[in-house]
Protein backbone atom coordinates (compact mmCIF):
# COMPACT_ATOMS: atom_id res chain seq x y z
CA UNK A 1 0.00 0.00 0.00
CA UNK A 2 0.95 3.57 -1.00
CA UNK A 3 1.59 6.49 1.43
CA UNK A 4 -0.51 9.35 0.34
CA UNK A 5 1.73 12.82 0.45
CA UNK A 6 -0.08 14.48 2.91
CA UNK A 7 0.57 11.89 5.83
CA UNK A 8 4.92 12.30 5.53
CA UNK A 9 5.17 16.41 4.90
CA UNK A 10 8.16 16.79 6.66
CA UNK A 11 9.93 15.15 3.54
CA UNK A 12 7.93 17.23 0.80
CA UNK A 13 8.28 20.37 2.64
CA UNK A 14 11.74 20.15 3.95
CA UNK A 15 13.24 21.75 0.60
CA UNK A 16 10.78 24.67 0.77
CA UNK A 17 11.23 25.43 4.10
CA UNK A 18 15.46 24.92 3.84
CA UNK A 19 14.56 27.81 0.71
CA UNK A 20 12.51 30.08 2.92
CA UNK A 21 15.08 30.17 5.60
CA UNK A 22 18.18 30.87 3.51
CA UNK A 23 16.47 33.81 1.96
CA UNK A 24 15.43 35.02 5.21
CA UNK A 25 18.69 35.31 5.96
CA UNK A 26 20.19 37.11 3.35
CA UNK A 27 17.46 39.68 3.40
CA UNK A 28 18.36 39.85 7.27
CA UNK A 29 22.37 40.14 5.47
CA UNK A 30 21.28 43.53 3.62
CA UNK A 31 19.94 44.90 6.02
CA UNK A 32 23.54 45.21 8.57
CA UNK A 33 24.59 48.61 7.58
CA UNK A 34 28.52 48.97 8.06
CA UNK A 35 30.28 52.11 7.30
CA UNK A 36 33.50 51.06 5.03
CA UNK A 37 37.00 50.32 6.18
CA UNK A 38 39.41 53.32 5.84
CA UNK A 39 43.07 52.37 4.31
CA UNK A 40 45.82 54.24 3.61
CA UNK A 41 49.06 53.42 2.33
CA UNK A 42 51.58 53.83 5.30
CA UNK A 43 54.89 52.12 3.51
CA UNK A 44 56.70 50.62 1.16
CA UNK A 45 59.57 48.38 1.76
CA UNK A 46 61.72 46.57 -0.98
CA UNK A 47 61.42 43.13 -1.15
CA UNK A 48 63.79 40.68 -3.35
CA UNK A 49 62.29 40.10 -6.07
CA UNK A 50 62.79 37.04 -9.59
CA UNK A 51 64.93 37.76 -12.92
CA UNK A 52 63.29 41.91 -13.83
CA UNK A 53 60.39 41.73 -11.65
CA UNK A 54 60.78 44.37 -8.50
CA UNK A 55 58.50 43.18 -4.89
CA UNK A 56 57.82 45.27 -2.34
CA UNK A 57 55.88 44.83 0.83
CA UNK A 58 53.30 47.02 0.92
CA UNK A 59 52.03 48.17 4.26
CA UNK A 60 48.61 49.17 5.05
CA UNK A 61 46.43 51.01 8.21
CA UNK A 62 43.17 49.73 8.14
CA UNK A 63 40.76 51.59 10.40
CA UNK A 64 37.30 49.93 11.29
CA UNK A 65 35.06 52.44 12.10
CA UNK A 66 32.27 49.71 12.85
CA UNK A 67 30.57 48.10 16.11
CA UNK A 68 31.90 44.76 15.40
CA UNK A 69 35.46 43.72 14.67
CA UNK A 70 36.67 42.23 11.13
CA UNK A 71 37.91 39.11 10.87
CA UNK A 72 40.10 38.51 7.96
CA UNK A 73 41.97 35.81 6.03
CA UNK A 74 43.61 36.69 3.00
CA UNK A 75 44.06 40.08 0.95
CA UNK A 76 44.17 40.92 -2.11
CA UNK A 77 45.31 44.62 -3.86
CA UNK A 78 45.84 46.53 -7.05
CA UNK A 79 48.10 49.70 -6.76
CA UNK A 80 47.99 52.34 -9.94
CA UNK A 81 50.21 55.12 -9.68
CA UNK A 82 49.32 58.46 -11.78
CA UNK A 83 46.21 56.55 -13.28
CA UNK A 84 48.38 53.48 -14.79
CA UNK A 85 48.66 49.92 -13.15
CA UNK A 86 51.71 49.42 -11.30
CA UNK A 87 51.66 46.71 -8.50
CA UNK A 88 49.20 43.84 -7.45
CA UNK A 89 49.54 41.24 -4.47
CA UNK A 90 47.46 39.08 -2.81
CA UNK A 91 48.14 37.62 1.01
CA UNK A 92 47.20 34.56 3.03
CA UNK A 93 47.36 36.68 6.09
CA UNK A 94 44.79 36.37 9.08
CA UNK A 95 44.27 38.90 11.51
CA UNK A 96 41.69 41.07 13.32
CA UNK A 97 40.83 44.32 12.75
CA UNK A 98 38.68 45.53 16.20
CA UNK A 99 35.94 46.90 16.67
CA UNK A 100 36.46 50.96 16.48
CA UNK A 101 40.49 49.62 16.11
CA UNK A 102 42.93 49.25 13.26
CA UNK A 103 45.67 47.30 12.13
CA UNK A 104 48.53 47.76 10.45
CA UNK A 105 49.02 44.59 7.29
CA UNK A 106 51.44 44.05 5.01
CA UNK A 107 51.15 42.61 1.26
CA UNK A 108 53.94 41.52 -0.90
CA UNK A 109 53.35 43.07 -3.99
CA UNK A 110 54.75 42.41 -7.77
CA UNK A 111 55.52 45.24 -10.31
CA UNK A 112 55.98 44.47 -13.97
CA UNK A 113 59.05 45.76 -15.47
CA UNK A 114 57.28 48.27 -17.99
CA UNK A 115 55.23 49.86 -15.47
CA UNK A 116 58.92 50.72 -13.43
CA UNK A 117 59.91 51.72 -16.90
CA UNK A 118 56.65 53.83 -17.41
CA UNK A 119 57.42 55.65 -13.94
CA UNK A 120 60.84 56.35 -14.79
CA UNK A 121 59.88 58.15 -17.49
CA UNK A 122 58.01 60.16 -16.33
CA UNK A 123 59.82 61.74 -13.88
CA UNK A 124 62.93 61.61 -17.16
CA UNK A 125 60.21 63.78 -18.78
CA UNK A 126 59.61 65.96 -16.21
CA UNK A 127 56.42 66.05 -14.20
CA UNK A 128 55.59 66.79 -10.74
CA UNK A 129 58.06 64.65 -8.59
CA UNK A 130 56.65 66.32 -4.99
CA UNK A 131 54.74 63.20 -5.12
CA UNK A 132 52.96 60.61 -7.43
CA UNK A 133 48.58 60.22 -7.07
CA UNK A 134 48.07 56.18 -6.31
CA UNK A 135 44.93 54.73 -6.16
CA UNK A 136 44.31 51.24 -3.91
CA UNK A 137 41.78 49.06 -4.33
CA UNK A 138 41.32 45.46 -2.86
CA UNK A 139 39.80 43.50 -0.32
CA UNK A 140 39.94 41.54 3.08
CA UNK A 141 38.82 38.55 2.17
CA UNK A 142 36.80 36.01 5.08
CA UNK A 143 33.62 36.60 7.15
CA UNK A 144 30.03 35.30 6.56
CA UNK A 145 29.89 37.82 3.83
CA UNK A 146 32.73 36.89 1.61
CA UNK A 147 34.79 40.19 2.52
CA UNK A 148 34.98 43.47 2.90
CA UNK A 149 36.21 45.72 -0.38
CA UNK A 150 38.27 49.38 0.32
CA UNK A 151 39.81 51.85 -2.00
CA UNK A 152 42.15 54.93 -1.20
CA UNK A 153 43.51 57.23 -2.79
CA UNK A 154 46.47 60.16 -1.95
CA UNK A 155 49.93 61.23 -3.02
CA UNK A 156 53.19 59.24 -2.41
CA UNK A 157 56.10 60.47 -1.59
CA UNK A 158 59.26 60.03 -3.61
CA UNK A 159 62.86 59.67 -2.33
CA UNK A 160 64.39 62.34 -2.60
CA UNK A 161 67.02 61.00 -4.97
CA UNK A 162 64.45 60.92 -7.99
CA UNK A 163 63.30 64.34 -7.60
CA UNK A 164 64.25 66.75 -10.01
CA UNK A 165 66.59 69.57 -8.90
CA UNK A 166 64.19 73.13 -9.12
Amino acid sequence: MQTPAFRNPPQRWLPCLMMLCALALAGCAGLIHREPVRVNVVGLEPLPGQGMEMRFAVKLRVQNPNDAAIDFDGLVLELDLDGKPFATGVSDQRGTVPRFGEAVVGVPVTVSTAAVLRQALGVIEGRKTDGVPYTLRGRLAGGVLGGVRFSDTGTLSLPDTLKTPR
